[in-house]
């Protein structure tokens, strides 16, 4: 089995890892489960499950619930309340992570054997540039609790086709080609590493582009701001844990 060697990927924690040392808690005081808070909200938890870049459940996922911070679970209530006026409503992909998930990540992209998920996930990029293209880092703003991947659906959401790791689809193809997520289309898919997913890109098409405006716009207002390289990625601008990584499990 190839793997990036041991201390290439410790030399890259190192140089992901902030100058100034942030502090790691098992404290899980300062979190709310989101669905207690946005009753409406639509959940679809692709690291519990098997669709997701890894092909199966990731550490530290025990259960299918997701946790935010207190105040950025108000916040995403208060966008979830814009949204339905419109018959539109939000749906979580992911949101605190687990560092034990992080460092599940940065194993997985170690494994340079294990291509299984490529035709979906990341087929224009080799497995071995993941580290240097930032696709996989060994620190997550999600571990802070104040970060959120996430999407827009019709509301009430429409039936969502079961994924079939049999039948990959390059997550850069079009609507209706690639897998049929029920969300608005954002031109690529969840999790989908290419380019193409930077929430800029003008090669998406207008409707696209549109859609992905009104998310950030949304996400912006209530106090969130983008990574522009994933048009899914927010973070409340003011989180309340900016130098601390928790690792309590998802359960």
């Amino acid at each position: 089995m190839r793997r990036i060697p041991f201390i290439a990927v410790f030399v890259l924690a190192a140089l992901w890892t902030p100058a100034c040392r942030a502090q790691d808690s098992t404290d899980k005081s300062g979190f709310v489960r989101v669905d207690q808070v946005v009753p409406s909200i639509v959940i679809d938890m692709r690291y519990f499950g098997e669709h997701n870049f890894m092909g199966r459940r990731v550490a530290g996922y025990r259960r299918p619930v997701i946790y935010l911070t207190r105040e950025a679970a108000k916040a995403l209530s208060a966008v979830q309340a814009d949204l339905l006026v419109f018959g539109l409503s939000l749906k979580i992909y992911d949101a605190y992570r687990p560092q034990s998930a992080v460092n599940d990540f940065v194993a997985w992209a170690g494994d340079l054997d294990d291509q299984a998920t490529r035709a979906e996930f990341y087929p224009t990029v080799s497995k071995e540039s993941l580290f240097d293209e930032g696709y996989i880092s060994a620190r997550s703003g999600h571990t802070r609790g104040s970060t959120v991947d996430l999407t827009i659906v019709p509301y009430p959401p429409p039936p969502e086709p079961a994924w079939d790791p049999d039948h990959l689809v390059a997550c850069t193809e079009p609507a209706g080609v690639r897998y049929g997520d029920n969300s608005l289309d954002m031109g690529v898919g969840y999790d989908c590493f290419d380019t193409l997913s930077w929430t800029e890109d003008d090669r998406v098409g207008p409707v696209q582009r549109a859609h992905r405006l009104l998310l950030k716009t949304v996400m912006e207002k209530h106090g969130f701001t983008n990574y522009p390289r994933e048009w899914w990625h927010f973070t409340l601008a003011n989180e309340p844990f900016p130098d601390t990584y928790f690792d309590f499990p998802i359960e």
